[in-house]
């Protein structure tokens, strides 16, 4: 009675929740913490040095919509 549509079934989404929810009840909620913290100097860092792996590459396009990525210097192996 509690369950809603036409053939009394529940939906993927509610039966998502109903286990997610139960995972919840036995693991606690899930971990949020404040965005407005200060960064770290390891994880600024570790930013720097991502930021530096990704302008190694580029992005191609091709003609039917797919992408790839490919090294913008073969010959450079300084980050691999």
């Amino acid at each position: 009675m509690g369950r809603t549509g036409s053939a009394g079934k529940e939906n993927a989404a509610q039966r998502f929740m109903r286990a997610t929810g139960r995972l919840r009840a036995v693991f606690g909620p899930a971990n949020s913490s404040a965005l407005g913290h200060d960064m770290t100097e390891e994880n600024r860092r570790l930013l720097e040095q991502r930021q530096a792996e990704t302008q190694q590459w580029e992005t191609v396009t091709r003609p039917d919509g797919s992408t790839y990525v490919v090294p913008k210097n073969p010959g450079d192996k300084s980050l691999r």
